[in-house]
């Protein structure tokens, strides 16, 4: 009789609105907004290890990796930072996504892209990283994206991914200080070190005190 109840509320109620662009926009701009699975969702500017992280990853890829004059017109990346993509009804916002200049020539003047990159990178925290798997990784993949990176700046880590059909492998995890090389950046020596906030000095214990009042004399 209790499931029968529950299922006959469940029919009652009506379905959930799905989120608008408008919606989005209606956001203020110091967050960010994005549209998952008719859902909007709204987070906070990063704090500093999600921003040292995220800075010093774009400036390492950007740096080597950037055509050169003279170089052929497919050659070299497109690498942006917060880019907004329409892929279907979804916005996805990654921290970060590149594309090959041999599929986009050159960076619409446009607010958002409907062209899926062919690399994204997210740096999450304790609360965007269940929606980084469970929502914008299944995203990803429909929309045929070939590799995708996280970064966890708590933990220290670097994951990588390569979509295999229509599911993620994970080819590595690379974590604390060490010089990687990882696809399809392989041509890139990256230093991990560069990514984290430096550790805290440890604390000193306090000074016992000596019977007379002071200090007492170190061993």
């Amino acid at each position: 009789m209790a499931a029968e109840a529950s299922e006959a509320l469940a029919m009652s109620q009506p379905p959930r609105r799905r989120a608008t662009y408008e919606d989005l926009l209606a956001v203020p701009d110091e967050q960010v907004a994005e549209i998952l699975d008719g859902e909007l969702h709204v987070t906070p500017r990063p704090a500093a290890p999600h921003a040292v992280a995220h800075t010093n990853l774009l400036i390492d890829l950007g740096a080597a990796l950037r055509r050169s004059e003279g170089d052929p017109p497919d050659g070299g990346w497109w690498f942006l930072t917060e880019p907004e993509l329409h892929l279907g009804e979804d916005v996805v916002v990654p921290d970060a996504a590149a594309w090959r200049r041999a599929r986009m020539p050159a960076v619409p003047n446009a607010p958002w892209f409907s062209l899926a990159p062919d690399w994204a990178c997210e740096v999450i925290s304790p609360s965007t990283a269940r929606i980084v798997r469970a929502k914008k990784m299944r995203i990803l993949a429909r929309e045929g994206v070939r590799h995708f990176w996280i970064v966890d700046p708590l933990a220290r880590t670097l994951e990588v991914y390569r979509l295999e059909g229509t599911a993620w492998l994970l080819v590595v995890t690379h974590s604390g200080d060490a010089a990687v090389r990882c696809e399809p950046f392989e041509a890139v020596e990256l230093s991990l070190s560069r990514w984290w906030l430096p550790e805290p000095p440890p604390e000193r214990a306090p000074e016992a005190a000596s019977p007379s009042g002071g200090a007492a004399p170190a061993p």
